[in-house]
């Protein structure tokens, strides 16, 4: 049985995202949720309250027991972007893309 949690424009680039859901992947929840705790990044405090809602939702609409549960899929996607602009020299405008993500973690038991 297969249970997610989905986490929605988060304010950070899904690029930087990616790098601590890459480290989680297929390892065991409540492993993971301790590796993150110890992540020194703004990313793995928003990746391990998706991992605990995801581990919430298998044990509460499931009854499913957080330890035999391990971590199949975690995606950082891209979200949309805010569009501003900076003043650049001789009267022109410089482009700024403030980026955004969805994080999704689904999780199953063995």
């Amino acid at each position: 049985m297969e249970v997610q949690a989905i986490t929605r424009n988060v304010r950070m680039s899904a690029q930087k995202m990616r790098e601590v859901v890459r480290q989680i992947q297929g390892m065991n929840a409540l492993q993971a949720v301790a590796i993150l705790g110890a992540v020194p990044r703004k990313a793995a405090k928003v990746v391990q309250k998706t991992l605990k809602s995801a581990i919430a939702n298998a044990e509460n609409n499931n009854n499913l027991k957080p330890e035999s549960l391990v971590v199949r899929e975690a995606v950082a996607g891209q979200a949309r972007s805010l569009k501003r602009f900076v003043p650049k020299a001789r009267g022109s405008a410089g482009p700024i893309r403030k980026r955004s993500c969805h994080v999704k973690i689904v999780v199953s038991d063995l």
